[in-house]
């Protein structure tokens, strides 16, 4: 009798780490919370290093991976809404309003102080993402201005930006088609392309300038694509979006695509399974592993997409892979930024 309880000792306790090592490779903590602040900007240049901007002219910054964060108000900024946020380091970031006026602000004090890079202040405008292809060479994405593209360009840093000339872009704009700014991750760089995603009464994938169809939901003013990922190896491709009024609907809302030595082109991966729900934000953990989140919860996928598994029913706006790590920060409204990691 005595021998068969430690037995049964034994396997319950090893049942139970064998829960809670899983639990814990699955579970999201969350690292800080404000509240009345909505975050869907996210940037994480290194394994220390967390910047995140939001509503409220709010941002926030962790030099220790996560352990405390600082949170600041852009001073005279204070009712901005940053959705965007590039950074290079614990002490330089940039971050962008979206209208009224567009505004690009910078710092190299660790948010400190910040100075104006470039405003905008036609009506109009409405800025969608920020992202740098390399230390110095970025871009800027916005709504369509009179139904034609808008993108500005820089060379150095951020410090100076130029709208790039409408001949570079070989498609034209179907009426409805725009930008979605729900997580600063509607834009993104390849080898040599890069790439974009319109959402609305169309949904497209555009590489270098021309576009492409998407079999994602579209037609109306909330479908469409929200967000891009590219592996490390750059042979992969993941959009994610849906409907975000209808954010529970597991249909149309995700497309890989695998580059093809062969034919030296993107071909649509006919195995991609759907999230289980709208998502608007997506990004490559490991070259096969991906992780997705949206207001109706979080997924992971181990085979690029083939198959997603939901981890949580938590509600975030963008998710970020820390560096040189199979780990990923997620932030959202409450000012929630949390963190998961997998061995």
């Amino acid at each position: 009798m005595g021998i068969k309880n430690g037995y049964l000792l034994i396997l319950i306790f090893i049942v139970q780490s064998t829960f809670a090592q899983n639990s814990g490779n699955n579970s999201i903590k969350i690292l800080t919370q404000k509240k009345g602040v909505s975050i869907r900007g996210l940037s994480v240049p290194n394994e220390s290093t967390i910047w995140a901007s939001g509503s409220n002219g709010s941002i926030a910054l962790s030099v220790n991976g996560g352990s405390d964060f600082q949170w600041i108000q852009v001073k005279g900024y204070e009712r901005r809404d940053f959705r965007s946020i590039h950074a290079w380091n614990n002490k330089e970031a940039i971050i962008v309003a979206v209208a009224a006026p567009a505004l690009i602000l910078k710092t190299i004090d660790a948010g400190v102080t910040w100075y104006k890079v470039y405003e905008n202040r036609d009506t109009l405008m409405f800025l969608d993402a920020i992202h740098f292809k390399d230390e110095n060479k970025g871009s800027i994405v916005g709504d369509p201005i009179s139904n034609s593209l808008f993108l500005l360009n820089t060379t150095d840093k951020g410090e100076h930006w130029e709208q790039v000339d409408n001949s570079y872009f070989k498609s034209t704009l179907i009426e409805g088609e725009a930008f979605f700014a729900s997580s600063n991750s509607n834009l993104t760089y390849g080898r040599h392309q890069q790439f974009l995603v319109t959402g609305g009464m169309s949904s497209r994938l555009w590489i270098n300038g021309e576009a492409n169809p998407l079999p994602l939901v579209q037609g109306g003013k909330s479908t469409g694509a929200n967000s891009i990922a590219i592996s490390a190896d750059g042979n992969n491709l993941m959009i994610v979006g849906g409907d975000f009024t209808k954010d529970k609907i597991a249909e149309n809302n995700v497309a890989g695509f695998d580059y093809s030595t062969k034919t030296k082109n993107w071909i649509l991966n006919e195995k991609i399974k759907n999230p289980h729900g709208y998502r608007s934000s997506v990004t490559f953990v490991a070259p096969l592993f991906l992780i997705t989140c949206g207001t109706s919860g979080v997924d992971i996928s181990k085979d690029k997409g083939e198959n997603w598994e939901l981890i949580s029913t938590e509600s975030f706006h963008v998710v970020q892979k820390q560096p040189h790590t199979k780990a990923a920060f997620l932030a959202g409204s409450g000012g929630r930024i949390g963190y998961i990691k997998w061995d």
